[in-house]
C-alpha cells in the first residue's frame, strides 16, 4: 500500500471514528445528566466505552488478571495517548474515580462527561492544588474508594515510560490499599500526540499481579516496583533518569529483607 492510499484509508477511518465517538458520547451525555446515582453513571460510560471501540472494530481486550478481584484497589497505568481513559473506563470496573488534568475540564461534552463521572482534576501548575487533590484523594481512599492514575502525568509522541509521579502510591500507602499495574497497548499507534486521525489497530490492556502496599518499605519503592512490573508488559523504552532507576534496584526494601532473612 502506497503512503498516499494509507493516509487516505487514515483520514477514511479517522472521521468514521469521530462520528462514531460523537454518536455514542451524545446520547451517553444525555443519560448521565438525568442518572442521579454516581455508580450508575459510571456503568452508563462503561458500557458506551466499550460500544465505541466495538464500533469502531477495536475492542479493547482485557488479559492477565482480574482487577475486580482485588478492588477496592489503585491503579495504575501507562499514558500514550487521548484514548487511554476511554480504554480504561471500558476495561475497568464501573467504581473507579479517576485523576484527569484540569484543562479538561474545559473541553466540551468531554468537561461534561468527566465532571458527572466524579472525575478528580488537578491543576499540574499549580502545587498548592495538586497537594489539596492529593490530600482528597487519600481520604478517598481511605474510605475504600478505587483510584486510578496515569501516573506519567502527560504524554507526547516519544515512546516509552516517563518517570512517575509520587501522588498515586503515596495514597495507595496511607489507604494500604493494594497497587494494580496496568499496561495499555495500542493506543500510541492508534492515535498517538499531535495526530488527528484515529488509525485502524488493536487495543489491548494488561492486568498484571497488584502489589500489597503493605509489604513495601515506602511508597517511592512502591512506585519503583509497580514501574518494574509494567515495564515487563511494555513494548516501550524506559525513559526515566538512569540514575533513579539504579538508586531503585540498589537497595531493597527492608521489608523484603526481612522476609528474605
Amino acid at each position: 500500500m502506497s503512503l498516499r492510499q494509507r493516509l487516505l484509508v487514515r483520514v477514511a477511518y479517522g472521521s468514521y471514528a469521530w462520528v462514531a465517538l460523537l454518536a455514542v458520547s451524545i446520547p451517553m451525555s444525555l443519560l448521565l445528566a438525568v442518572t442521579p446515582r454516581l455508580l450508575w453513571r459510571r456503568r452508563i460510560a462503561r458500557g458506551a466505552a466499550q460500544l465505541f471501540f466495538r464500533v469502531i472494530g477495536s475492542p479493547v481486550r482485557v488479559e492477565g488478571a482480574a482487577a475486580d478481584a482485588h478492588y477496592p484497589c489503585v491503579v495504575v497505568a501507562n499514558h500514550a495517548s487521548y484514548l487511554d481513559g476511554i480504554i480504561l473506563t471500558a476495561a475497568l470496573p464501573a467504581g473507579f474515580t479517576y485523576l484527569v488534568k484540569q484543562e479538561m475540564n474545559a473541553v466540551p461534552i468531554a468537561g461534561f462527561i468527566l465532571r458527572r463521572l466524579g472525575t478528580a482534576f488537578v491543576n499540574r501548575d499549580d502545587a498548592r492544588h495538586r497537594h489539596r487533590i492529593a490530600r482528597s484523594l487519600v481520604g478517598l481512599a481511605v474510605r475504600g474508594d478505587a483510584l486510578g492514575f496515569f501516573a506519567e502525568g502527560t504524554f507526547d509522541a516519544r515512546p516509552g515510560l516517563k518517570p512517575f509521579q509520587l501522588g498515586a502510591f503515596s495514597a495507595a500507602s496511607r489507604a494500604r490499599l493494594p497497587i494494580v499495574p496496568i499496561v495499555i497497548r495500542g493506543s500510541r499507534a492508534k492515535l498517538p500526540a499531535l495526530r488527528f486521525f484515529a488509525a485502524p489497530g488493536p487495543l489491548r490492556v494488561w492486568i498484571c499481579k497488584p502489589l500489597d502496599s503493605t509489604r513495601h518499605e515506602s511508597a517511592r519503592h512502591l512506585m519503583h516496583e509497580t514501574r518494574r512490573a509494567m515495564l515487563e508488559h511494555l513494548d516501550e523504552p524506559d525513559l526515566a533518569p538512569a540514575t533513579t532507576r539504579d538508586h531503585a534496584h540498589a537497595r531493597p526494601s527492608r521489608a523484603r529483607a526481612r522476609r528474605d532473612s
